[in-house]
């Protein structure tokens, strides 16, 4: 079972984060051969204070 990870910061809809998860699983499986069925994938928010990017808080 592969289980492919999302994290990014929040503000995506609930309708947007279904969309990715339906897109990054077709992708894959398109990819890859593997079952549609069989690919997990989770979406992590994680407040924008939690991310640096070149040294640097992004909240």
């Amino acid at each position: 079972m592969p289980l492919i990870q999302i994290s990014q910061t929040p503000g995506l809809t609930t309708e947007q984060k279904q969309a990715a998860i339906a897109a990054v699983t077709k992708a894959y499986a398109d990819a890859t051969g593997k079952n549609p069925d069989a690919v997990w994938v989770t979406v992590t928010d994680i407040p924008r204070e939690h991310w640096g990017v070149g040294g640097k808080p992004l909240g």
